[in-house]
């Protein structure tokens, strides 16, 4: 359909619905968005609970053929095709509108965001198309706006040493992996030949090494999923070798998604999730070792390495609460995709998508304390 918005001029959107047919729409011509994005242009109603937008641009390659892995996690995953088009499928929790790549360009030129883009990221998937229009799209986006940066999100199962030199030649300015898993085995059980799924571990590590090599320190970083299986140790073990190589970790807590081989299991505890941000982000920025914690025979952090000011200082600021992610265009320990609950609800936040209140660290507190209490307060509402 055709959106007449206020800003700009009209857009051709399809947003997911299974009671009509849907569209044959494919990339680079068309792109999905996530529905914070499209919230933030103006081109679906609605409001995000305690922040007024995303300050990433999360796009999606798109093909009726859709992702052709197998993930038992994501919504997206080939096993869908059954009962759902690729179009209408929700992805980390919310639905993905679809539009015309050109009037998405344009409405972003015409200032329907409001300024408040400070990046954009063009996420991969698994289709023999993938690679070379992510290049296309990559380069469009630089020739129109070449003043809000390129994050790519990519499929190291099709990818070559070259693409990775092309995105880099074309623009894109920070390379990341979904890894997702923490551990070989809980990746192969989740991602590879147990759930009919093309991934493997090997191939996303040797890309991981050469985005290390092409894009540089502080340019790359992986995605990791909390809660899938791993310890806590295991998961700031992986955090510290991408650490190492001179990448980011940008974590998500496992919530099920609905529709997905694991829309039953049981979404991280609190506890285990507040630990590794916590201790993901001493990793990260506070200059911090794995080597230096401790850990209990259950693999969780019971010593954070740090002098007890220093681990409550970090705890009082809320900071390593935050969503993590590609930085935005000041504080590099603040990201830009804030990713407005694509991990959890507004009423149990586990990844916060905006500065913490007093209020908010003092429900993180109790949750690391171990107390099974969620962040909406019912006496106000919020």
């Amino acid at each position: 359909m055709t959106v007449q918005t206020q800003a700009g001029a009209p857009v051709h959107l399809y947003r997911p619905d299974p009671y009509v047919k849907t569209p044959e729409m494919r990339s680079p011509e068309y792109v999905q968005m996530s529905t914070a994005a499209a919230i933030t242009l103006g081109l679906v109603p609605g409001r995000m609970h305690r922040t007024g937008c995303t300050h990433c641009l999360n796009l999606l390659v798109t093909y009726p053929e859709g992702c052709r892995a197998n993930c038992s996690y994501c919504g997206l995953a080939r096993h869908r095709e059954e009962d759902q088009a690729y179009a209408d499928r929700n992805f980390i929790r919310v639905d993905w509108p679809t539009a015309r790549y050109e009037d998405v360009i344009q409405r972003v030129r015409d200032g329907a965001d409001g300024g408040r883009f400070q990046r954009m990221c063009i996420s991969m998937i698994t289709h023999p198309r993938s690679d070379a229009d992510t290049l296309t799209l990559l380069r469009g986006w630089v020739e129109a706006l070449p003043h809000i940066p390129v994050s790519i999100l990519s499929n190291p199962t099709s990818m070559q040493r070259e693409d990775l030199e092309r995105l880099h030649a074309a623009g894109a300015q920070i390379f990341t992996v979904a890894l997702d898993a923490a551990t070989p085995e809980v990746f192969a059980r989740t991602r590879g030949a147990p759930v009919g799924g093309p991934h493997r571990w090997d191939r996303y590590w040797r890309t991981l090494e050469w985005a290390a090599e092409i894009f540089g320190p502080e340019r790359f970083g992986v995605h990791l999923i909390c809660g899938m299986g791993e310890t806590e140790e295991e998961m700031l073990r992986l955090c510290q070798r991408v650490r190492d190589l001179g990448g980011h970790n940008h974590l998500f807590a496992f919530f099920p998604e609905r529709g997905s081989m694991m829309e039953d299991c049981p979404p991280v505890p609190h506890a285990q999730w507040r630990r590794v941000q916590l201790g993901r982000y001493i990793i990260d920025y506070a200059g911090g070792r794995v080597e230096a914690m401790r850990f209990n025979g259950a693999g969780e952090v019971v010593d954070f390495g740090l002098d007890a000011q220093t681990v409550e200082g970090l705890i009082d600021a809320g900071t390593p609460f935050r969503t993590s992610g590609c930085p935005g265009s000041g504080d590099e320990t603040i990201s830009a995709c804030n990713r407005p609950y694509g991990d959890s609800s507004p009423t149990d936040i586990m990844s916060f998508p905006f500065a913490l209140e007093g209020r908010d660290v003092a429900v993180v507190r109790r949750q690391m304390a171990g107390e099974r209490v969620g962040t909406f307060d019912p006496e106000t509402g919020d």
